[in-house]
């Protein structure tokens, strides 16, 4: 890209940085919480660019000053020096206009909301919901890695072990932005426990990963929402079964039933279960989106498409597969003790060249 190109797109978001930090300070802002947490978050997304155009025009302003010291120093040792420090600032450029190109890219406002996680267990039995906790215990080292908060809101225990399905809130940096490019089928081929003429078998576990509505993303109306309370089950110590903890939520005019029994307290589980309702409901309109993105991409990195297998995870060959980019890893037992940061920044990878080519960069 011309060097007259990337300074034209950034001045134009220093312009828009500007803008936004001017109006910050408006009263009429200040008094508008909503308005206001979307300008300051629009803001801190900026400053990296910001930053990188800083850092960027002082460079070829550098490389301008050191050509004319060039075109006009006499002293031989002294254009010795110029020549080598113009040779290093020329060598730094394209690096810095790579950065430039991804910084540029438009960032997806969900990417840094916290998520909710599904894991449910699909074709195959028993060996499916065994497969379907071995997921979890993945991610949930994952998890542990990138300092993350996981809450359980809801499980179904599988009959041999594992879950039937499991409903998982994740709260962190950049949660949403690291953990949609899980959402899929994820297979898994090895002998099953419970096969007694080691053969192996295939069986499969859907993940689902939705960015967390915020407050002030979706309004729900009191009278739009039933709320039945039951006991707990499975773990959970002597109140388990005692007293009506659990909540079941039914959103009326969508249908959407959301569930949560994990907390003791029926307050703790009804604001848990209220936020996983409201989630679900604003990603009935982030679906439109997501479907429109998948019509623009070749990948399936990050689309609209949950039903698509993803992934392969193969026991006897101790390797991993990821169909959408490709990509094969043999260090299955490493990947299932939740070391999956490699794959998700090629995903991530995949995705940007995507994305640079939808926008011109």
């Amino acid at each position: 890209m011309a060097n007259n190109l990337i300074l034209e797109k950034l001045e134009g978001v220093k312009a828009r940085f500007l803008e936004v930090g001017e109006l910050l300070t408006h009263q009429d802002v200040l008094s508008d919480m909503e308005r206001y947490i979307r300008l300051n978050r629009e803001y801190k997304d900026l400053q990296p660019i910001i930053a990188a155009y800083e850092n960027y025009r002082l460079t070829l302003a550098n490389i301008a000053s050191t050509k004319e010291l060039l075109a006009s120093e006499k002293d031989e040792e002294m254009r010795e020096m110029a020549k080598a420090e113009l040779e290093e600032l020329n060598d730094r450029v394209p690096g810095m206009e790579e950065e430039i190109k991804l910084l540029l890219i438009p960032a997806d406002p969900e990417d840094e909301k916290n998520a909710v996680m599904e894991i449910r267990a699909g074709t195959g039995g028993d060996e499916a919901s065994i497969f379907a906790g071995d997921l979890f215990r993945m991610y949930s080292k994952f998890f542990e890695q990138k300092g993350w908060r996981a809450d359980i809101n809801s499980y179904s225990l599988g009959t041999a072990g594992g879950y039937k399905e499991i409903v998982i809130s994740v709260s962190g940096e950049g949660v949403y932005g690291t953990l949609k490019y899980e959402s899929g089928v994820h297979r898994v081929q090895r002998v099953p426990q419970t096969e007694t003429q080691g053969r192996v078998h295939t069986s499969a576990a859907s993940v689902v990963v939705l960015p967390e509505a915020g407050e002030f993303d979706i309004e729900i109306k009191n009278e739009d929402i039933r709320k039945d309370t039951y006991c707990s089950s499975g773990p959970g110590g002597q109140s388990v079964n005692t007293t009506y903890s659990a909540i079941r939520l039914t959103h009326i005019p969508t249908g959407i039933v959301v569930t949560c029994q994990d907390e003791k307290s029926q307050i703790k589980n009804y604001d848990k279960a209220l936020k996983e309702l409201r989630t679900r409901l604003y990603n009935l309109e982030y679906q439109k989106y997501l479907d429109d993105v998948s019509r623009k991409r070749k990948t399936m990195v990050s689309t609209g498409d949950r039903s698509a297998k993803i992934r392969t995870y193969n026991y006897p060959q101790g390797r991993m597969t990821d169909h959408r980019i490709n990509l094969t890893l043999y260090n299955l037992p490493s990947i299932l003790d939740g070391n999956i940061g490699e794959i998700i920044d090629k995903l991530q990878m995949a995705e940007n060249a995507e994305r640079l080519k939808e926008n011109n960069i």
